[in-house]
């Protein structure tokens, strides 16, 4: 059951990744740098998920000084299958052409994309190289997860304006409220997921992953 739940949250994030790529207003910096390689260079979003995790994972390593987190690739090549999925589908059924539908779009997809996020971190399978990263600065930092998540946005903010990457009002809001959606969708996926896998006995909470 937890290998379901963490399928299903990396489904749901990734359908929120989708919807604020459809809402033209601007994308979380990360996606944007996504976007900004896949169109100056080739290649889907979701293949550069994966060549992009792949680094942030030497990343992560080299600032924990263990080996390379080889699992979160998995989670990376989940999540870039799922960004491709959606995208295809999306294009076909939701394309927003007035200024209230993307502002809907966009802040939809980005509720769903903190609580996606969290329902597969609370399953303590495989994080994400980005969100690791993000739970290893906030380690490192002594801080939450909103300062840890906005620091990371804006050095990746700086990288897709160089990309010319897909920048808007959308962007600063992600970078704004990205971190504190997921500070507090946190708690509440745990709570269900604890609820729902309160019977399996192979299931064990790692604290490392929680807030």
């Amino acid at each position: 059951m937890k290998y379901v739940l963490y399928v299903l949250g990396i489904l749901i994030l990734t359908f929120g990744i989708s919807l604020t790529i459809q809402s033209n207003l601007g994308t979380s910096p990360f996606d944007a740098l996504l976007v900004g390689l896949s169109a100056s260079v080739g290649l889907t979003v979701g293949s550069w998920e994966i060549i992009i995790a792949a680094i942030l994972i030497g990343c992560n390593a080299f600032l924990r000084r263990e080996r390379p987190e080889v699992l979160g690739l998995l989670t990376a090549f989940i999540t870039g299958v799922g960004i491709d999925m959606w995208l295809l589908l999306l294009h076909h059924w939701i394309t927003p052409e007035l200024w209230y539908s993307k502002a809907v779009c966009f802040g939809i997809g980005l509720v769903v994309i903190g609580l996606g996020t969290a329902i597969y971190l609370h399953t303590n399978v495989a994080p994400m190289p980005i969100d690791r990263l993000t739970l290893i600065l906030q380690e490192l930092t002594r801080t939450n997860l909103f300062f840890s998540r906005t620091l990371i946005y804006l050095v990746f903010l700086v990288m897709a304006m160089v990309l010319n990457g897909p920048i808007g009002v959308g962007t600063l809001l992600t970078v704004c409220l990205g971190g504190l959606i997921l500070n507090g969708c946190m708690p509440f996926a745990g709570k269900v997921i604890d609820c729902v896998l309160t019977t399996s006995p192979n299931y064990s909470k790692d604290k490392k992953h929680s807030i």
